[in-house]
C-alpha cells in the first residue's frame, strides 16, 4: 500500500498550479501535475528540479471527457487512490458583453466551470468507494464579486463556487472535504493570457456592420481605458505571488479540519465580508463601479 497520499492538480504549466504542484511535494504529497499540452512542462520540470522534488506530469485536457477520463484512470492504475484533487486549471477573458461571441462565452464556461465538473465527477467515485478525500478548487475574486468586463469568466467562477456549496455537504456525508481557494490579484502569466483575448472579442465585433462595430467600440473605449488602469494599479497595490496561494492551498489540504472558503488576502476577506453584509447589492455594484469613469 502506496504510504504518500496523492494529489492530483490541473493546470500546472505555469503560476498557482506550478507552485501548488512543488509545494506539495515538500509537504509529503506524491503529486501529479497535469497541463494540457506536456510541451508547455519546461518551467515546471525547472521549478522541481530547483526545489528538489519529483512530480508526476501528465497531459489531461479539463475540456475532453475522454481525456479526464484517460487521465484519472491513469493515475488510478498507477497508484490507486487519488487522495487529494486541485482544480486549478482556468482561463480568463476580458471583452465588452456585446462584443463577445457565443462561441468564447461558451469556451469560457467549458474550461473553469465544465472543466472543474469533468474532473470532479471523474474522481469523487474512487473517493466516494474509499470514503476520504479532499477536493480543492481555485476560484476568484470574480466568483465572489462581478467584474466589469469579465462577464462570463465571473459568471463561470460564480457558478463553480454555488456547485460546491451544494456539493459539499452531501460529500462530508463520505469523508470528502471540499474548499474553495479564492484568490484577488496573483501576479502571474494570467492577466497577459486575458489581455490576449480582447482580440478575439474585437473580431466578434467585426461580423457586424463597420459603422456599428465603430460606434460600439467608441462607447466602451473610455471605460476599458480605465477599467485596465484600475487593475494595473490593483495588481501594483495588492498583487499576490502564486507562492502565497500555493501555501493557502497546501493549508486547505492538510489542516485537521479544512474550512469551506479561504480567502487568500486581507483584500478578499474585506470584498467577501462587503457581499455577504450588504442584502441590497448595492455595495458590490459601487466596488465594480469603481473601476469606470464616474456616472
Amino acid at each position: 500500500m502506496l504510504a504518500q497520499k496523492v494529489a492530483l492538480v490541473s493546470g500546472t504549466s505555469s503560476g498557482i498550479g506550478l507552485r501548488t504542484s512543488v509545494q506539495l511535494v515538500k509537504a509529503g504529497f506524491l503529486v501529479v501535475a497535469t497541463m494540457r499540452d506536456l510541451t508547455k512542462r519546461s518551467a515546471l520540470d525547472t521549478a522541481a528540479a530547483e526545489a528538489g522534488v519529483t512530480v508526476d506530469v501528465r497531459a489531461l485536457d479539463v475540456q475532453s471527457d475522454e481525456s479526464v477520463a484517460a487521465g484519472v484512470a491513469g493515475v488510478l492504475e498507477r497508484y490507486g487512490r487519488i487522495d487529494l484533487l486541485v482544480n486549478n486549471a482556468g482561463a480568463g477573458f476580458l471583452g465588452t458583453f456585446e462584443q463577445t461571441s457565443m462561441a468564447d462565452a461558451q469556451r469560457v464556461f467549458d474550461i473553469n466551470y465544465f472543466g472543474v465538473v469533468r474532473l470532479t465527477k471523474a474522481v469523487l467515485p474512487s473517493m466516494r468507494e474509499a470514503r476520504t478525500g479532499r477536493i480543492v478548487t481555485v476560484t476568484s475574486v470574480g466568483g465572489v464579486m462581478g467584474q466589469a468586463f469579465n462577464d462570463h469568466y465571473c459568471g463561470a467562477k460564480a457558478a463553480v463556487e454555488n456547485m460546491f456549496e451544494s456539493l459539499a455537504p452531501v460529500v462530508q456525508r463520505f469523508g470528502i472535504h471540499c474548499s474553495l481557494i479564492e484568490p484577488g490579484p496573483v501576479r502571474t502569466e494570467f492577466v497577459a493570457n486575458v489581455e490576449a483575448s480582447v482580440g478575439s472579442a474585437a473580431a466578434a465585433a467585426a461580423t457586424g456592420a463597420a459603422a456599428a462595430s465603430s460606434k460600439i467600440d467608441a462607447d466602451y473605449a473610455p471605460m476599458l481605458a480605465s477599467y485596465r488602469a484600475a487593475v494595473a494599479t490593483a495588481y501594483d497595490q495588492y498583487g499576490q505571488s502564486a507562492d502565497e496561494v500555493a501555501q493557502v492551498i497546501v493549508e486547505a489540504a492538510t489542516a485537521d479540519k479544512p474550512h469551506f472558503r479561504y480567502p487568500t488576502s486581507q483584500l478578499m476577506h474585506s470584498l467577501i465580508g462587503a457581499k455577504y453584509t450588504d442584502t441590497t447589492g448595492d455595495k458590490c455594484l459601487a466596488i465594480a463601479g469603481a473601476r469606470l469613469p464616474p456616472l
